[in-house]
């Protein structure tokens, strides 16, 4: 028989334990960047950064205001959406004085109508990441989609905006745990 104190410590792992294993028929939560699973808001989680989502206007307001604006599909449960985020979040510091960045989720628009010139459904081709770049009388300059290279919509911005992004030169994707990565330039 355990005395009272080696009880508790026994029963304390066992507390421990339970909230760290899975339980009968389930499997823990597990966030992976290469998998089309649903981990939540993926620009918190692989660009370290939530306030890319939602957008702080919309594309009508932005297109009226005749702002550079960049127009990004993506999915929470997408694979390429979870690798491409990080490459939003490096629109955002860079451009972020300069330019609109406006995220949408591509089921937002999939399936319904389009509402003209000033709605996000008019751009969408059907696969992500898609990237819409316009300059500020609201002509369409850029419009990728798949894996989108960051050096494309820069120098697409700098034809909108008549301005360098900071980050001048040959851009690279380096991960550094499972789940993060960062833009980083060599000249």
């Amino acid at each position: 028989m355990l005395r009272s104190p080696a009880r508790h410590l026994l029963l304390g792992l066992l507390l421990c334990l339970s909230w760290i294993l899975p339980g009968p028929g389930g499997s823990a939560a597990w966030a992976a960047r290469d998998t089309n699973s649903y981990d939540g808001n993926i620009y918190a989680l692989y660009a370290g950064n939530g306030s890319l989502v939602p957008p702080r206007n919309s594309l009508a307001d932005s297109l009226a205001e005749h702002r550079v604006t960049v127009l990004g599909f993506y999915l929470d449960d997408s694979a390429d959406s979870k690798r491409f985020a990080p490459v939003f979040n490096e629109l955002q510091r860079l451009w972020l004085r300069s330019a609109e960045l406006i995220l949408v989720e591509s089921d937002l628009v999939q399936n319904r109508g389009d509402g003209g010139p000033s709605d996000p459904a008019h751009y969408w081709k059907g696969s992500i990441p898609q990237v819409v770049v316009f300059d500020a009388a609201g002509q369409v300059i850029f419009d990728e989609s798949g894996a989108i290279n960051i050096d494309g919509i820069n120098a697409a911005l700098t034809l909108a905006t008549g301005l360098k992004p900071q980050g001048e030169g040959t851009s690279s994707n380096n991960e550094f745990n499972e789940l993060n990565s960062e833009i980083t330039y060599s000249r």
